[in-house]
């Protein structure tokens, strides 16, 4: 029996990212934001952690505890700390708001195998959901950045997350042309890495140079070459260095691949038929996901495409919106699911 078993049901909406898991409520809106990370003991994979907390702890533990992210490139790489997280994680939220036997909705990496289809439904089942459906998470996406995907009208959304980059053509609530690229926010938070090395001859995290990207990073000059003081371990020495870095070095850090996304998003666009072409260059192109944050990548989208490009309202929440306005108009948008499992 589920915690979900002791308490009044409401639905619930989940974003299952690489970098981010999110879920909301129906009613109460996002109730959990966190980083996609869980510490677990190696001896009896018990939780030690989970999001923000577990995060602080990667490349910090003791030889008994490991502190991953489960989730690589927009698919599951540990089966079982992926279960764990899922199931803490909705557990925990679940006792916090009196939540029992709800339906769920889970926004799902579209590269995703039938394996680990059943793993998450598995995960949430075990957890006490009463059904799961799953949704790819660029049609959540398209559905939570307030594109009517059940209309027989063509719509693109590029959903740019932390593993994959995901750019797909909606219509009549189904995906049309698609297109899953493994380069997204953590690819760019490693090409920083490499370029502060290469150049640089400093050690910096994953951590700093996400940092990096989200204060000073973008895909075209900016007004200003902005600059950026880090902290990282001096290659020649091994001592702690300070060093100032400018948002023109990163542009060129991330050039290539900033470059691949917009060769995917123009791919997709010459593979879409050409009633629905006519609709998109209409509509325009939306972008969502963390990586839609980057200074100036909307400007070079349209430069590149020829076609106006929007950056949807809160772009981080967008899969998880989807999600939740999916299990409010469950009946008309059941065609947008991959499959529905209920709780025997």
């Amino acid at each position: 029996m589920g915690i979900f078993s002791l308490v009044g049901s409401k639905d619930i909406g989940m974003d299952l990212g690489t970098s981010n898991i999110l879920l909301t409520i129906k009613g109460k809106g996002i109730v959990l934001n966190e980083p996609a990370v869980v510490a677990i003991k190696r001896q009896n994979n018990e939780i030690v952690a989970t999001g923000h907390e577990a995060k602080e702890m990667i490349g910090r533990t003791p030889e008994q505890i490991r502190a991953v992210r489960p989730m690589k490139d927009g698919v599951i790489a540990d089966f079982t700390a992926t279960q764990l997280m899922i199931k803490n994680i909705i557990t925990k939220v679940c006792k916090r708001y009196n939540v029992g036997r709800p339906r769920v909705v889970v926004g799902v990496p579209s590269g995703i195998t039938e394996v680990e289809e059943r793993a998450v439904e598995e995960s949430v089942l075990q957890a006490g959901a009463k059904e799961v459906y799953l949704i790819e998470e660029p049609m959540a996406a398209a559905i939570g950045a307030s594109l009517d995907v059940a209309e027989p009208s063509g719509s693109i959304i590029v959903d740019i997350g932390g593993g994959t980059t995901e750019v797909a053509v909606v219509s009549l609530g189904g995906i049309v042309v698609s297109h899953s690229l493994r380069v997204a926010g953590d690819e760019l938070d490693e090409d920083i890495v490499n370029y502060v090395k290469r150049e640089m001859n400093l050690a910096i995290g994953e951590t700093t140079a996400e940092q990096i990207k989200m204060q000073i990073g973008c895909a075209m000059p900016l007004m200003t070459d902005v600059p950026m003081t880090i902290r990282g371990r001096d290659l020649s020495t091994g001592l702690p260095k300070n060093i100032e870095i400018y948002s023109s070095q990163i542009q060129q850090a991330m050039a290539e691949s900033v470059n691949e996304i917009v060769e995917s998003v123009k791919q997709t666009l010459e593979k879409t038929p050409p009633e629905l072409a006519s609709d998109i260059m209409e509509k325009g192109i939306v972008l969502a996901g963390g990586g839609a944050l980057i200074q100036n990548l909307d400007k070079l989208l349209s430069y590149k495409t020829g076609m106006p490009v929007y950056v949807a309202e809160t772009p981080l929440e967008c899969v998880v919106k989807g999600t939740e306005k999916t299990i409010e108009d469950l009946e008309r948008l059941k065609t947008v699911l991959i499959n529905a499992r209920k709780r025997r």
